[in-house]
């Protein structure tokens, strides 16, 4: 039976256990110019994260997120909400994978031809796992529950679906094809003009990034290139999202997670990198000036990039950050989206819904920015995170 790594338990952990900060930070962004503050899908009973989002071949907005119980659940469940309107209502969601094991993040990448590729990570947990987790990481009879959840019959007998996987919808995600082993993207890859697809993934190598590509078979996936942080003993890098711009280069803004792990570690930089031949060479990855994980990229009308961004220490909440042309980061270009409750948040995508007129996803609890739940264990009656979203302007 598969079980996870020892090294990504503990870090899936310490989102859930660690406490303050190391430090704050010394300059107050700026907020954007918000139009609407909105929910997309909340549950009273269901921990809702880590979305990304598309813009479908028919015109509609689509999200991909997990449902489970609690952040660690060993049983998550991808969904699909989708807006058929500019992101000014969403339709109820529908679920779009869900296999017996815990399936959790869920990153799409739009083909040329229309279609919807999604990136599938599929989880086995352990008791042992569980028994591991640091003290107070949840209820001790919650732990029981899904101890006794992983020796089920049928999920244990699921163990050869645990892993990475892509299944792909040619009719804007009403649908989606039987899973083939695929490579995890958390935010998806892109599709270059001549048809292969780039995807830059961190799971099967965890102190480094791994360029992937494949061609027209979709099964073949092979690696082309490694991204190394400056030490693994100090950061490890993760959650790596690329963008190819209208010149070509292709951009990589990475996950620093500090050594032991800790959430509010002011080593938790963004760093970045960009390749010129189609991700088979990568310039050495540099520290930016932004704060925060993971990142998402896009490139607006006007050739602007925007990278958005979780801020996990306080202030908590959203940001993102504007760049002329995708190389050059710099913290004065900063803007608060939205305040949040905890750290428990985070995971944003944007999508221009209009010329100057952005929209961007997250996961974070729909409360006010002062409240003070109960997180260490998390209390089981919070309100827990829901998908939300923002509307605002560029400045």
């Amino acid at each position: 039976m598969k079980s996870l790594p020892l090294l990504i338990i503990g870090w899936m952990a310490f989102v859930v256990t660690t406490n303050a900060a190391e430090s704050t930070t010394a300059h107050q962004s700026p907020r954007a110019e918000i139009i609407r503050q909105f929910s997309i899908y909340e549950r009273f009973d269901a921990y809702l994260a880590w979305p990304d989002m598309v813009r479908a071949a028919n015109g509609d907005i689509v999200i991909l997120f997990t449902r489970t119980e609690e952040h660690l659940g060993p049983d998550g469940e991808i969904m699909l909400v989708r807006s058929t309107d500019n992101g000014e209502t969403w339709l109820p969601p529908a679920v779009a994978y869900d296999s017996p094991l815990d399936d959790r993040e869920s990153g799409v990448t739009q083909l040329n031809d229309g279609r919807l590729l999604a990136h599938i990570r599929s989880v086995q947990w352990t008791p042992e796992n569980y028994l591991n987790l640091p003290q107070n990481a949840y209820e001790t009879a919650q732990i029981g529950r899904w101890i006794r959840h992983t020796q089920q019959p049928e999920y244990l007998a699921a163990a050869h679906l645990s892993g990475s996987w892509h299944v792909i919808s040619d009719d804007s995600g009403v649908t989606w094809s039987e899973p083939r082993p695929g490579t995890d993207s958390i935010h998806g890859g892109i599709q270059l003009k001549d048809g292969s697809l780039l995807v830059a993934s961190y799971f099967k190598e965890y102190d480094h990034i791994g360029v992937y590509k494949a061609d027209s078979e979709w099964d073949e996936v092979r690696k082309i290139a490694t991204v190394h942080g400056p030490d693994p003993n100090s950061i490890r890098f993760g959650e790596p999202h690329i963008l190819q711009m209208r010149s070509g280069r292709i951009l990589m803004m990475i996950r620093a997670t500090s050594v032991p792990y800790n959430d509010g570690s002011p080593r938790s930089y963004l760093w970045a990198s960009y390749s010129d031949d189609n991700g088979a060479n990568w310039v050495e990855p540099y520290q930016t000036e932004l704060w925060g994980f993971p990142p998402h990229l896009l490139e607006l009308s006007d050739g602007r990039i925007l990278c958005s961004y979780g801020h996990r220490r306080p202030p908590f909440g959203q940001r993102v950050c504007i760049s002329e042309d995708g190389i050059t980061w710099e913290k004065a270009n900063e803007l608060i989206i939205r305040d949040g409750a905890n750290k428990d948040l985070g995971y944003p995508a944007s999508i221009e819904l209009e010329q100057g007129k952005i929209l961007t996803i997250y996961y974070q609890s729909n409360v006010d920015a002062d409240a003070e739940p109960r997180m260490v264990p998390p209390d089981p009656n919070r309100r827990k995170p829901g998908i939300l979203g923002t509307i605002w302007q560029l400045p």
